[in-house]
């Protein structure tokens, strides 16, 4: 007990945590080790876990098959500068990924972290945009309660009134943003919901580069649900003003939402595609924006003669081997059936919530669980709550979600939806 305690007083002293502060008075629990879809703490304890490592652990931890690839990699170089020289597992996941989203995006550059592959997408379309002699399309544009990441670029259309970066707002680029629409999952998108998106379009397409949106699920910024209708008649109106599509696919990409990506729902393809979190299901740090031969080539063909960005640890060899095994993993399995079934038992069991005063609204799609509250959690009470029940979920704002890995097994994933029912029935 006295090493834990020391290692948490070094914690608190000297590391800043996400969204938190140094010394910090918000709970820290320490890890020991992670199995399957249990994390064990230093004091043995053991949580089921419900957030997948913020989304991206969908094959759950210490997967044998994912732990052979990494040790075979490693055995042949662990980094290599990406430029001026190529290496098997980058053109491998290239390929890949080429092979499995739409069919429009044909070329990949490699990042390492979702923001970075918001940041290179949007700079991709305004040198798109610069290359076919359009200079002035510079701008964005998006929807309220979006979420794209922390970077200043990506910060700059996320959601500038509802979201977690309104202290930056005069350092930030403006953008334009639209009403999100109110249309839920299930419902036909009306003109009502497109209504702002098509007014901002109409006033200011010949400024604007591209719409950039988190298709199907909006993410930190509320995880809302809408209408794949409203999607296809944003493909629509982008292709009717010349503007290009950008899809967020960082959280929904690689099955979450029930498709392999979000985008499917709606039966369109953006012409730029941004990929993270579970792409390596939670091993490695690794990111990748995908785009069109139209786009590249354009870009490409026209000065300066390159894509102006390069990251340090781009096509890093062991992430792109960790890429790799995580989608063959998923592709070789029945991961259409096991969303399904994590979808049936979250609508079945969180139903029971909608009981409580406390609680506003129930969603579920794919393997997405939702529970919105009137009022926001107290995350220093709530969380050592969740730990005493034994599950480990981490509620914002408003919201207690579940975004489990693919491997949960049915008494697992009831455990954890038994521990929030219980919890929100202690709440006053």
């Amino acid at each position: 007990m006295d090493s834990i305690n020391k290692l948490l007083d070094q914690d608190r002293q000297i590391i800043w945590h996400p969204y938190s502060a140094v010394n910090s008075d918000l709970p820290i629990f320490p890890v020991k080790s992670a199995q399957g879809v249990r994390i064990k703490l230093m004091d043995d304890r053991e949580l089921i876990d419900g957030m997948s490592s913020w989304w991206s652990a969908i094959h759950g931890y210490n997967h044998p098959v994912m732990n052979r690839a990494l040790n075979y990699q490693l055995e042949s170089m662990a980094h290599v500068m990406f430029g001026g020289l190529t290496h098997q597992p980058a053109v491998d996941l290239a390929c890949k990924l080429v092979e499995i989203t739409p069919k429009s995006l044909q070329t990949v550059f490699f990042s390492d972290s979702g923001s970075v592959a918001v940041e290179v997408a949007m700079k991709m379309a305004i040198q798109y945009w610069y290359s076919r002699n359009k200079p002035n399309k510079q701008k964005m544009l998006s929807i309220r309660h979006g979420y794209h990441g922390d970077t200043f670029a990506a910060m700059s259309v996320s959601d500038p009134v509802n979201g977690m970066h309104s202290l930056f707002a005069s350092s930030l680029a403006q953008q334009f943003f639209a009403d999100a629409p109110d249309c839920k999952f299930h419902q036909d998108c009306t003109d009502h919901d497109l209504r702002s998106f098509l007014e901002q379009l109409e006033k200011y397409h010949h400024q604007i580069a591209a719409v950039i949106l988190e298709p199907i699920v909006q993410g930190a910024g509320g995880m809302r649900f809408y209408s794949p209708t409203f999607l296809k008649r944003v493909r629509e109106l982008c292709n009717q003003f010349n503007v290009l599509l950008i899809l967020d696919e960082i959280a929904t990409g690689f099955g979450r939402t029930g498709k392999l990506f979000a985008c499917e729902h709606a039966k369109i393809e953006p012409d730029i595609m941004c990929l993270g979190k579970a792409l390596t299901a939670g091993y490695m740090t690794l990111a990748a924006t995908m785009t069109t031969t139209e786009i590249a080539s354009s870009i490409s063909n026209h000065e300066p003669g390159i894509f102006m960005h390069g990251p340090t640890f781009m096509a890093n060899p062991l992430a792109c081997t960790m890429g790799l095994a995580s989608i063959d993993i998923l592709l070789n399995s029945s991961w259409q059936n096991k969303i399904q079934q994590i979808e049936n038992i979250l609508k079945i069991r969180l139903k029971a919530c909608l009981d409580f005063p406390q609680v506003k609204d129930v969603r579920v799609i794919g393997a997405i669980g939702v529970v919105e509250l009137h009022h926001p959690v107290n995350l220093k009470t709530i969380q050592p709550q969740f730990v005493k029940e034994g599950v480990w979920l981490r509620p914002f704002n408003k919201l207690i979600y579940i975004m489990p890995p693919y491997i949960i097994n049915k008494d697992e994933l009831c455990y954890l939806i038994n521990a929030i029912i219980k919890i929100i029935s202690r709440m006053k």
